[in-house]
């Protein structure tokens, strides 16, 4: 588990890097440009979530194809995967550049609004080459490759913080474009980060890219492996939708409120990361086992998962709770953000282990093919009651931020628990491979199952 979740943990954390890059350098030019960021970077993640996550299909379908030594199943799968990518670019892209009535519906801060949608407008051609990364990232990772990955991501990085630097400050000749060069810098660094990925992983990735299939148009497998990544798509909105309708709310309350939230929000997605990485570890060793027909290796590898993930949230929920002024001044110098913030990182302290124990789970039940589960808990957990009591305790009860935070504890709380009591009940069942192809068509090994 820790041989392939430790550098599955670099990949994640280096993602969010991109995004902390950001916030940390918008900050130091106002609250108003830290709000335009958080709101635009909110919503481009909001509308590229569905998509994100349904692609995570690629998880159970190739890692248990690979532990089936199932070689042409890898391939149709990256290439379906392709697209699917595809496919889920052009709402998404279409809504990024209509940002303005949507941000007015919301009815985010009046000042936030024209900053936040140019913010939309510059990342949407960086939507289709972010997908194309999740497509090989989630099939390296599967085959057990994740050193490509890894030095995509620490280039993209190192791109992402010079292009921060030169775009939003003015420096090296270019004008200083604030938050609309914050933008520019992520769109080039994902295009960068793709690149330099299918340029580091071309001997493993060309081989499946190339000859293309001509099963993978037909309707019914694409369907099949749709169908089977939707509840992972929809899981994913409903979680992240739970998060970003708390950011909205904040920014009912006042400007510097969003700040201080996307501070501590911030901070609290930058140390999920690690315990994502050990669930996306966990479903490629748990499908991996499925797909040999091994069920102690299954359950081994499931018990491993919990035991990283939550010890590392234990471990930074102190640190929340033990300095959370020091944390948050490293991210502005506005006395009223930071006493913000600093009054909701303790609160991210609490809901660590809650929240580390669920992307665990929803990791394992992934690997298992298990994608409705972690969809109906997150609708029920968030949904139906943790906003409700966020709604309640920030505004009815008077508590503000810290009763909007409250209320998503509460929803971490109990997805958490029903994900921990889904994982263990069917850890106890016999576990089958999920089969997107008719048996007619070419393969290898032992791993064949009813079709999803």
């Amino acid at each position: 588990m820790l041989r392939l979740a430790i550098p599955v943990v670099s990949i994640q954390v280096g993602m969010m890097a991109m995004g902390v890059v950001d916030t940390v350098m918008v900050g130091h030019i106002s609250a108003q440009a830290l709000a335009a960021v958080a709101l635009g970077n909110l919503y481009f993640f909001t509308l590229a979530v569905f998509a994100l996550g349904t692609l995570m299909v690629l998880d159970p379908v190739v890692a248990q194809a690979v532990g089936a030594g199932d070689s042409p199943a890898v391939a149709r799968a990256i290439q379906r995967g392709i697209i699917i990518a595809a496919l889920l670019t052009v709402p998404a892209v279409v809504l990024l550049t209509a940002a303005v009535p949507i941000f007015e519906l919301a009815q985010q801060p009046a000042e936030v609004i024209p900053l936040a949608a140019a913010y939309a407008v510059r990342v949407a051609p960086s939507v289709f080459p972010f997908l194309l990364f999740i497509v090989f990232r989630q099939s390296l990772q599967a085959l057990g490759r994740t050193a490509p990955i890894v030095g995509a991501i620490i280039g993209a990085n190192l791109a992402n913080g010079l292009l921060n630097w030169t775009l939003i400050f003015g420096h090296l000749g270019f004008p200083a474009m604030g938050v609309e060069g914050s933008a520019w810098a992520t769109t080039i660094s994902r295009i960068l980060l793709v690149l330099g990925l299918f340029v580091a992983a071309r001997r493993e990735l060309w081989p499946l890219l190339l000859p293309i299939r001509p099963e993978i148009w037909q309707v019914q497998p694409l369907l099949r492996m749709f169908r089977l990544g939707v509840p992972i798509g929809a899981q994913h909105v409903l979680e992240f939708g739970a998060f970003a309708l708390v950011a909205l709310m904040m920014g009912w309350i006042g400007t510097r409120e969003m700040a201080g939230h996307q501070v501590a929000i911030n901070l609290a997605s930058l140390t999920f990361m690690v315990p994502l990485g050990v669930g996306d570890a966990a479903s490629v060793l748990v499908g991996h086992a499925v797909g040999k027909g091994d069920p102690d290796g299954t359950r081994g590898a499931a018990r491993a998962a919990f035991a990283c993930g939550i010890t590392f949230m234990a471990l930074t929920g102190v640190i929340f709770l033990s300095v959370p002024e020091q944390l948050a001044r490293l991210y502005s110098r506005d006395l009223e953000v930071i006493s913000i913030a600093a009054a909701l990182i303790p609160i991210a302290g609490v809901f660590q282990v809650l929240d580390g124990t669920q992307v665990v789970a929803g990791g394992v039940l992934r690997g298992l093919g298990d994608t409705r589960a972690p969809m109906i808990a997150n609708f029920l957990g968030y949904w139906l009651i943790g906003i409700p009591v966020s709604l309640y305790l920030g505004f009815e009860a008077g508590l503000g931020p810290a009763g909007l935070w409250w209320g998503l504890v509460l929803g971490l709380g109990l997805v958490g628990t029903s994900l921990l009591i889904r994982v263990r009940n069917r850890l106890a069942r016999k576990q089958h491979r999920v089969v997107i192809d008719s048996p007619e068509l070419p393969a290898a090994g032992p791993g064949r199952a009813d079709p999803v």
